[in-house]
């Protein structure tokens, strides 16, 4: 795609390999030497290409993820990347899980009410990145507007 803020543009690595995989994989990696991020996979093997999660809406596990994050409001647990890895757990232990297994350790669940859901937190939002400087103005930012969980710029 030419996106020069993509893990993958410099080519296969030791840190990226993943991303360079089958689709539905979890790439995790450390930024600032201290904060994981999580993408999913979404591209065949051989691209490189993977979806950033920067932000889940708590609505399960709060006990737990508050155990791991002290937090003053609850939207505050997952409202940007570091802060769902830490809250979730999510380390480089769980680089390369698929994503699509139940079974796995991290997994992305399909939530029956999706419809009631959109209707609610959406319409779905369109916006350029935050938090990069490469490639900053693509607009591969996608968010729902209504929801509280949305990591701010």
């Amino acid at each position: 795609m030419g996106d020069a803020a993509c893990h993958g543009a410099p080519g296969l690595t030791k840190r990226n390999r993943v991303m360079f995989g089958h689709p539905g994989h979890a790439y995790v990696y450390l930024i600032y030497g201290f904060h994981f991020c999580v993408n999913a996979v979404c591209r065949p093997a051989g691209i490189a290409e993977a979806l950033l999660i920067r932000a889940v809406e708590a609505t399960f596990g709060e006990k737990l993820m508050a155990a791991r994050r002290s937090v003053n409001k609850p939207r505050e647990l997952t409202n940007g990347p570091g802060k769902l890895c830490q809250a979730m757990n999510i380390t480089r232990v769980l680089d390369g899980v698929d994503l699509c297994d139940s079974n796995s350790e991290l997994f992305i669940a399909e939530n029956p009410d999706l419809k009631k859901f959109r209707k609610e937190k959406g319409p779905m939002v369109t916006t350029t990145r935050i938090g990069i400087t490469k490639a900053a103005a693509l607009p591969l930012r996608f968010y729902l507007e209504g929801s509280e969980f949305v990591s701010r710029r």
